[in-house]
């Protein structure tokens, strides 16, 4: 399915700075706003910051994108949605990558309580030293 379709199956319009997002998301993943605007400009030269960080927060309300935010890091966008998987950053550089889920269905951890809530989707980060930071350091 083109990301055309996909913008319309979402309810969205197909828009020159949408579509770019969306192309800047498949080539790199868990770009964060700035790296996106960055290498949308590429091809939009004109667009603005502010038409960027609203389609990251479109495209990420109807779950066409995956919003990450490891902490002590700006938030990252993906497109890799619907599989619960996680992430791994390194404390250096901030590098992410994925972590695809262990156990292989939702939520993929069981918690020992859930105080009542109804658990759909589980968030683990794994933090460490990327290969190129362990090599430098």
């Amino acid at each position: 399915m083109t990301d055309t379709d996909l913008l319309r199956q979402h309810g969205l319009r197909v828009t020159a700075p949408r579509l770019a997002v969306l192309d800047a998301l498949e080539a790199h993943a868990h770009l964060d706003a700035d790296e996106v605007l960055q290498r949308v400009r590429t091809t939009l030269p004109t667009v603005s910051v502010q038409a960027v960080y609203d389609v990251l927060h479109a495209l990420a309300g109807v779950g066409m994108l995956r919003r990450i935010e490891p902490a002590g890091h700006p938030a990252r966008y993906e497109r890799r949605t619907g599989d619960n998987h996680h992430h791994v950053v390194c404390r250096t550089c901030g590098t992410v990558d994925d972590v695809d889920c262990v156990v292989g269905h939702a939520p993929c951890l069981a918690p020992s309580s859930t105080s009542g809530f109804t658990v759909d989707t589980a968030e683990v980060t794994f933090w460490g030293l990327c290969p190129a930071c362990r090599s430098a350091g």
